[in-house]
């Protein structure tokens, strides 16, 4: 069961497995055919007899897009449980709350609106099906200008939540002292509901005429709703103007250490020429589940994809972490900056790293994670290397010593720098590490090979690697014995074994 609910949660969470793909190439296939139903419904007379036919499959359709919308929204896991432990009646709370928060997502409630097409009385939302169009970020490859909305929506959702929360309150005042003042005096208030939707109309500054106030008490609430109404136009048109235009930073850092984020992944340090290692971080993992976030001490770039989130801060100081809610996120890579010297940047990433731990120590949440904070840091000069592993980070990359040994190795042996590259770079076959089952422990290596077998689903096996003390074994000898902190080394084309990645659960 458990198998089959990871296969189904892989089909639509995880963009890098070939189910995903399948099943995406059938929406695709299902949002054209559904609005070709849809055009040919308005172009056939109404008397001729496809057209019920055509009605009754588009229902179908639309029935086949809830199952799909049902199954995405109950596979869904909250990021927070992927992280700390909850007790049973937390955990549903989390499951549940975390579920809301996913349907409330604009390209969800996208394909919920589609959705409702299927209640007779809502039929006239069958034209908005055109929007699940925006869920497919392949139509716009080079780049997607919805992406950047949808973003600064979510970024300042704290904002729009203020705006609509003092819209429903003056309409809930408003509406109710209507319906007590002239319930009994006015025609045209026969209810509350009319009382309400008169202080709708009011507040935004419409003015049907359907309802008017006669009495002065009830002229004098509809004069503070207009002044009202005013002031909150206002505010929306500030909220909106901000959101496009990116100009509350400040707001943003605010909302993001308020926010809900957990197991997003943090890159501390950024200067320009990064940019590829920001579209690495892109392409290795998915944005819309893992957020990345880019903390910088600098203003935002505008060449930085819109998936990524950005929060100004120092990364050395203390005060300053709370910003990313580092406590709470999977990993953090921490990249040095090629402007100063290697000793200056390597000296740089060693405070990041000290003040990192030192931040962490102090932080009683961590007590009920699933794992600790993955920390992976850049040096430049490899005799800092042990300095780093001291300061704190799990993983270390030499990368000036790994570049500059791929180009002295290709001198004597022509075509392994390639061949490395595409085993580093995520591409036709990259380098996967994977867990074992209690079964495999007590195997040697050359055991172990011939049982998984991966040969046969597209996978090699080059070596083993120990998940505690990091030691790797890259082709070791057939007798090699495992243990329970095994991992494989393998290469395919996509994941094979379950992993040990900080964005996945335990």
């Amino acid at each position: 069961m458990k198998r089959l609910f990871n296969a189904v949660e892989a089909a639509f969470h995880a963009r890098e497995t070939s189910a995903y793909r399948f099943v995406g190439s059938v929406v695709w296939g299902l949002i054209v055919l559904s609005v070709s139903f849809l055009i040919a419904d308005l172009v056939i007379p109404a008397e001729h007899g496809l057209r019920s036919l055509l009605r009754r499959g588009d229902r179908i359709i639309l029935a086949l897009f809830g199952i799909e919308f049902l199954l995405r929204v109950v596979t869904y896991r909250p990021p927070e449980l992927q992280i700390f432990r909850r007790p049973p009646v937390g955990r549903i709370r989390v499951h549940v709350l975390g579920r809301l928060r996913y349907l409330f997502k604009p390209l969800m409630l996208i394909d919920l609106v589609t959705v409702l097409a299927l209640v007779p009385g809502l039929r006239g939302l069958r034209a908005l099906r055109l929007l699940r169009l925006l869920r497919t970020v392949r139509i716009f490859r080079y780049g997607n200008p919805f992406a950047g909305l949808f973003h600064a929506f979510e970024r300042d959702r704290f904002l729009f939540a203020v705006g609509i929360s003092f819209l429903m309150i003056q309409v809930a005042v408003g509406g109710l002292s209507l319906y007590i003042i002239e319930g009994a005096h006015n025609p045209g208030v026969e209810s509350l509901a009319d009382a309400v939707w008169w202080a709708l109309v009011t507040i935004t500054t419409v003015g049907f005429g359907d309802i008017i106030p006669v009495t002065a008490l009830g002229r004098v609430i509809a004069g503070l709703l207009m002044v009202g109404g005013m002031f909150t136009l206002a505010t929306f048109a500030g909220i909106v103007g901000h959101s496009l235009l990116n100009a509350v930073l400040s707001i943003r850092e605010e909302q993001f250490r308020m926010g809900d984020y957990v197991n997003h992944l943090v890159v501390c340090g950024y200067e320009q020429g990064m940019d590829l290692l920001l579209e690495s971080m892109l392409a290795e993992h998915d944005a819309e589940h893992s957020k990345i976030v880019v903390f910088a001490d600098a203003e935002r770039p505008a060449n930085i994809a819109p998936e990524l989130y950005w929060v100004q801060g120092d990364s050395t100081k203390e005060t300053e972490l709370d910003k990313v809610r580092i406590a709470r996120a999977a990993a953090v890579v921490v990249a040095g900056l090629r402007r100063l010297s290697p000793q200056q940047a390597d000296a740089l990433t060693l405070l990041t790293l000290f003040t990192i731990r030192s931040y962490l120590r102090k932080q009683r949440s961590l007590a009920s994670r699933h794992r600790p904070l993955y920390i992976v840091a850049e040096i430049l000069d490899s005799e800092n290397v042990d300095h780093a592993r001291a300061a704190g980070a799990d993983e270390v990359i030499e990368t000036r010593r790994l570049g500059f040994s791929l180009l002295a190795h290709a001198i004597e042996h022509h075509g392994t720098a390639d061949t490395l590259s595409q085993v580093v770079l995520r591409g036709e076959n990259t380098l996967y590490v994977g867990r074992l089952t209690e079964e495999h422990h007590s195997l040697t290596y050359g055991e172990m090979v011939k049982a998984l077998d991966l040969r046969s689903q597209g996978g090699l096996i080059i070596g083993v690697t120990n998940s505690k003390s990091g030691k790797e074994h890259v082709n070791p000898s057939d007798n090699l014995p495992l243990d329970p902190d095994t991992m494989v080394l393998y290469l395919a084309r996509e994941r094979i074994l379950d992993g040990l990645s900080s964005t996945e659960p335990s």
